[in-house]
């Protein structure tokens, strides 16, 4: 009995020797790793971006030199005007290299804006013509009263009329004339006179007085500026 029992004894401790053998001959499992697949970078449009932001600044740029130039220049001077013109070439070219990276909304922006400034720069060098050219007799007379009138066939009923247009139009504007102004205001003034002597007669009274008052209305303020002019000289 006890022979078995040592035969089993040996049996186990040679098992148990063989399984720890075992043991240290097989190499660990390593864990597996997972390849987390690289993140493709996003693609970015950084310069057309900056193409797109800069046209539209300059676009901004554009729009309120627009609005300031014409809404506070209606009329400008001879000298300003190839300044302002200078200035239209430098924006608009700036834009005009960028045009394509607008969207839709600003093209037709920019397009109107263009418009706006050549109907302008249009209507500046045509008064600038205008003032070039000396102003005729008749000119001036359509000017003051109105209207294209033939003075030497007006009616006597309408000699009131012109000359009260007359005075009006030298009230409003006398401040701003140069001697130049009052000349050519006087000549219109004598047409009216040598008309008035020919029809006076056929005028009412009291309109013979208010046409005499105006009359000499303008030969006062007429003399009073020539007056200022002699004092400021001194």
């Amino acid at each position: 009995m006890k022979r078995i029992l040592r035969s089993a004894a040996f049996a186990a401790a040679a098992l148990l020797a063989a399984s720890a053998a075992s043991a240290q001959t097989t190499p660990a499992k390593t864990p597996t790793k997972t390849s987390t697949p690289a993140k493709t970078p996003a693609k970015t449009s950084s310069t057309t971006d900056q193409v797109l932001s800069d046209v539209e600044r300059d676009l901004g740029v554009f729009r309120e030199w627009i609005n300031d130039r014409l809404d506070k220049a209606d009329v400008v001077t001879k000298r300003e005007l190839p300044r302002i013109k200078e200035e239209y070439e430098t924006q608009s070219t700036r834009i005009d290299r960028g045009i394509d990276s607008l969207t839709a909304a600003g093209k037709r922006e920019y397009a109107g804006l263009k418009n706006r400034y050549e109907s302008w720069e249009a209507r500046q060098e045509r008064l600038e013509k205008q003032a070039s050219q000396p102003e005729t007799a008749q000119q001036t007379q359509t000017r003051m009263l109105g209207e294209n009138v033939n003075i030497t066939t007006a009616r006597a009923s309408e000699m009131t009329d012109l000359y009260g247009r007359f005075i009006d139009y030298v009230r409003t504007n006398r401040k701003n004339w140069a001697p130049e102004d009052w000349a050519q205001a006087s000549v219109v003034l004598t047409r009216l006179n040598q008309r008035y002597e020919k029809v006076r007669d056929l005028i009412d009274v009291d309109d013979r007085l208010r046409i005499r008052s105006w009359q000499a209305e303008f030969r006062t303020l007429e003399q009073a500026k020539k007056t200022k002019e002699v004092i400021s000289e001194k």
